[in-house]
């Protein structure tokens, strides 16, 4: 028994531009929302061509405007780049333009290429620690409803009937130990890192240090009638992981982006090996056998599925295929 919600990184395919992507991921959370999906959700990318969602709090506020039960949120704010205080403003306002619909998820790293980090970081004097940052994020959220305010703190206003639904993303224990210890909920990056072991002890972490809370587990998912032709689809995608002289090791979309990411961070040597990303893939019966092994071992009540970066046709079909699961299957 498990809940289905969306993340969607809003790709920008060839022969197509930010405004086509766009368009394409505000139709698929109308049509998410038709399918009975739980919540919706779109990142934060920067500095790339590829992926047209840089500002996932504005990408927010216009499906919430185009859509009318569904939960929106943000898979996720990439925290280290910005003020606490004003994560909070944002996300309280969101919340008071459509209250109980709102989810704000926070991420770690940078989220782009070196350079669109240094310009997002441009005027702060040095990198903030992002348990600090979490801790304060929390404070002024909980601060901005409480009956009685803290004056040590800067009301971080307007006061919304509830604040945004708080998720944590993380790949490792020591998030999922975070996001229990700051009363967070915890997303385990399962898209990004499919370790099965380190899947395992993150989820009993945060089920430990929680409280018996279950986490969500996002992973990345293309269904089709025909398990072949999901196969071949998929077997065209790629990653391109760069390793730098510093120890630094990051996933890209391209051998053209994992060279830039090099030169932009100035490393004087650098290795790139080309791998297949994960994604289960199948016929949706299949997936859905997956999903619910998934779901009995650890305890999981809801997946984020990711639909991989193929024509909008073919993600609106692989999310109307997901929908129509087994009855054995449903939420």
């Amino acid at each position: 028994m498990y809940a289905l919600s969306l993340l969607d990184k809003s790709p920008v395919l060839p022969g197509e531009g930010a405004v086509a992507a766009l368009s394409n991921t505000v139709n698929l959370a109308k049509r998410a929302e038709e399918l009975g999906y739980r919540r919706f959700w779109v990142a934060e990318h920067h500095g790339g061509q590829e992926l047209a969602s840089s500002a996932p709090e504005v990408l927010v506020s216009w499906i919430l405007a185009n859509t009318s039960s569904i939960r929106v949120g943000s898979g996720g704010v990439m925290l280290q780049h910005y003020s606490p205080y004003k994560v909070a403003e944002v996300f309280n306002l969101l919340s008071s333009l459509a209250p109980g619909r709102v989810d704000l998820g926070i991420g770690k790293t940078p989220g782009g290429l070196p350079k669109a980090t240094a310009a997002l970081q441009a005027y702060r004097a040095e990198k903030p620690d992002f348990v600090a940052q979490l801790s304060d994020l929390t404070a002024f959220l909980e601060n901005s409803v409480a009956t009685d305010a803290g004056e040590s703190l800067a009301f971080s206003g307007p006061k919304p009937p509830v604040t945004a639904d708080r998720f944590l993303l993380g790949a490792s224990p020591d998030s999922a130990r975070l996001a229990a210890s700051r009363g967070w909920n915890f997303v385990f990056a399962g898209h990004l890192n499919g370790d099965p072991e380190n899947l395992r002890l993150s989820l009993e972490e945060f089920r430990k240090e929680s409280g018996g809370k279950s986490a969500i587990l996002a992973l990345a998912a293309y269904a089709s009638e025909n398990a072949a032709h999901a196969a071949a689809q998929i077997s065209e995608l790629k990653i391109f992981k760069v390793f730098l002289d510093n120890g630094q090791s990051v996933s890209l979309g391209s051998r053209e982006q994992a060279e830039e990411f090099a030169r932009q961070a100035g490393a004087k040597e650098f290795r790139i090996e080309e791998r297949k990303p994960s994604v289960l893939h199948g016929t949706p019966e299949s997936i859905h056998e997956e999903l619910a092994r998934l779901s009995k071992a650890h305890g999981i009540e809801e997946f984020i599925l990711e639909p991989p970066a193929l024509s909008a046709d073919e993600r609106l079909a692989s999310v109307e295929l997901l929908a129509r699961r087994p009855l054995s299957a449903a939420a």
